[in-house]
């Protein structure tokens, strides 16, 4: 019998980048890699053993012995890349966010819808280990009705990041929201609603980094609370600046059962469910008594992946799961589980709470993206 095909990718972005496993990948083989910058090159060169490189995307996309495109390049950046590599006949995967701009959300959907090729985004609080525990027993029903969703994204320390050699990056200045799918992912790509109306608060000071960037963002942190379809409200907090600890996560509430990702203050991870025991309250008033539980988290690669990916990865060992998702979707022809629609559901509600913060928390609709019926 024949061998399959592998698919041949061209991976693009030696920061990020090389942080995935397609030279591990039984149906995948890295057939070239490319970055601006010669460090970073080497880099990816490194990483997967690939001797055959191109000095920029544009010339990679050219090339007819690879079948896609792997886009880790700087997020403004990214719906740009990605139109061109579907345009040059190449399935894509593309680092968060998907977009920057309502427009390029459209722009992107609409090239997506006209080739007919994949796009994935690889976000990555889609396969946290949790993430995965908290699909399967959604699946079952053990939650009961998920009614409100708490995700923070903390990253303080990010201005090592905002100026290299002499020059701002795009970091310098990036509006919170406009990186938001590493919370909203924990709701949509759980339930599957979709975020429909936001209010968000921004906060700055008189730093110039948020006095004085190119996206004209006055904010270092901004909180969103956003409404579902269903009715349902998730609070999403994605914060550059301040006194705290590192951290995505989150934290879901359901009528039958609860679930808390691990707190990086020292808890979790945690289950709590309804109990049949009772107390009394502060005030001698009786009460249900939930039963509150430590999770032991199973490491869901040992089981999940191809053997030779069997083994832990950055944000809480994703990346595995992101790069084989991808080869596989495209090995059988199916949509990836971070298809566009889902990519876009997890994008622009972020793109929409800023324009909120802008406006001192004014209520707004969140356009909707889903594949038309």
């Amino acid at each position: 019998m024949r061998k399959p095909k592998k698919v041949r990718i061209g991976v693009v972005g030696g920061r990020f980048g090389c942080a995935f496993q397609w030279h591990e990948d039984p149906g995948c083989v890295v057939q070239a890699v490319s970055d601006l910058r010669e460090d970073r090159l080497k880099n990816l060169v490194n990483a997967y053993k690939c001797d055959t490189t191109y000095p920029s995307l544009e010339e990679l996309i050219k090339a007819r012995d690879i079948d896609a495109v792997a886009v880790f390049t700087p997020a403004p950046d990214h719906v740009r890349h990605c139109v061109k590599a579907l345009k040059a006949g190449k399935h894509v995967i593309c680092a968060v966010p998907a977009a920057m701009t309502i427009d390029e959300c459209e722009e992107l959907l609409e090239t997506v819808q006209k080739t007919g090729l994949t796009y994935m985004m690889a976000e990555t609080s889609y396969f946290h280990q949790a993430m995965i525990s908290a699909r399967k027993w959604h699946e079952k029903g053990a939650f009961g009705e998920i009614f409100y969703t708490e995700a923070e994204y903390h990253h303080p320390g990010l201005e090592v990041l905002y100026v290299e050699d002499g020059q701002r990056t795009w970091r310098y200045g990036l509006p919170p929201m406009n990186y938001p799918t590493h919370c909203t992912a924990f709701l949509v790509g759980l339930t599957g609603e979709r975020l429909t109306e936001v209010t968000c608060i921004g906060w700055g000071d008189d730093s110039q980094y948020v006095k004085d960037n190119v996206y004209k963002n006055p904010f270092w942190n901004e909180t969103a609370m956003f409404k579902t379809d269903k009715g349902h409200a998730m609070r999403v907090a994605v914060y550059w600046y301040g006194s705290m600890r590192g951290t995505e996560r989150a934290q879901w509430y359901g009528t039958k059962m609860s679930f808390f990702e691990p707190d990086p203050n020292g808890l979790g991870p945690i289950i709590v469910r309804r109990g049949g025991q009772k107390e009394k309250d502060t005030a001698g008033f009786e009460r249900d008594l939930p039963e509150f539980e430590q999770y032991d988290q199973p490491a869901w690669w040992e089981t999940m992946l191809p053997e030779p990916m069997r083994h832990g990865g950055g944000h809480d060992g994703a990346e595995p799961f992101l790069t084989h998702e991808f080869v596989e979707a495209i090995a059988k022809g199916r949509r990836p589980a971070i298809d566009v629609y889902e990519a876009l559901a997890y994008t622009a509600p972020g793109i929409i709470a800023h324009r909120s913060a802008l406006k001192g928390g004014k209520q707004m609709k969140v356009p909707q993206f889903d594949r038309k019926a």
